[in-house]
């Protein structure tokens, strides 16, 4: 199965260069993507500018891919399948619950001269980054990418209802199967509320599980393109 991969904030294809592998060995074919205003001098990219590669991608795959979103792209991932119902086979979601219909995308940090920079490891600590050495901090600052203000003020728009009969694996990395089945069924994730199909899949790791746990990661999205 063609599984497209797609990064959260300041990241871009890249970050799955140690999943890419992993995935290959267990028979699927891994597309990492790299969308407009990651890394391309494009700072007045869109969230629909983004979205459109990513349908792109879709669209070009033989078959019904599984989308894989990490954390505030699991929005996009949920954009695809809202776009391409007949043909997205399922949405991965690692880290992260879709944003709803009318609100921003991904408007959480300060923007500065028209982008959002890495704000650097306190907003993160605890679970998130527990698994992060130094080293491995110190890399990730380095080569984040920041985001364009256009893209994370974006607004969310949903409108094929469609969407929620494709299938939705949640991929739980700093957080357990039981608190996102609890947050959702309270009422934090609207969209996924109304989900007809969803699996929990458990990885111990931290939020960025493609830099700390590749290999455990891709036999969790091997059993989610099941």
């Amino acid at each position: 199965m063609d599984i497209l991969l797609i990064a959260g904030l300041w990241l871009d294809g890249s970050a799955w260069d140690d999943v890419v592998p992993e995935l290959t060995a267990l028979g699927h074919r891994p597309v990492p993507l790299t969308l407009p205003g990651q890394g391309d001098g494009a700072t007045s990219a869109t969230l629909d500018d983004q979205l459109a590669a990513v349908v792109a991608a879709v669209d070009a795959s033989p078959g019904k891919p599984l989308v894989v979103g990490h954390s505030a792209a699991t929005t996009l991932a949920w954009l695809a399948a809202d776009a391409r119902p007949g043909k997205v086979a399922k949405v991965a979601l690692v880290g992260g619950f879709p944003a709803p219909d009318g609100r921003a995308y991904a408007d959480f940090f300060t923007a500065e001269n028209g982008a959002v920079p890495f704000p650097g490891w306190e907003p993160f600590e605890g679970p998130d980054a527990v698994d992060l050495d130094q080293e491995a901090r110190d890399s990730f600052a380095a080569a984040a990418l920041p985001v364009p203000e256009t893209v994370v003020k974006s607004v969310v728009r949903l409108t094929d209802e469609r969407r929620f009969d494709v299938p939705v694996a949640i991929v739980c990395p700093e957080f357990t199967p039981d608190q996102a089945h609890q947050w959702i069924a309270e009422g934090d994730s609207p969209e996924l509320a109304r989900a007809k199909h969803l699996e929990y899949l458990d990885i111990d790791s931290g939020h960025w599980p493609m830099k700390t746990r590749p290999r455990e990661l891709a036999r969790v999205l091997a059993q989610a393109a099941l």
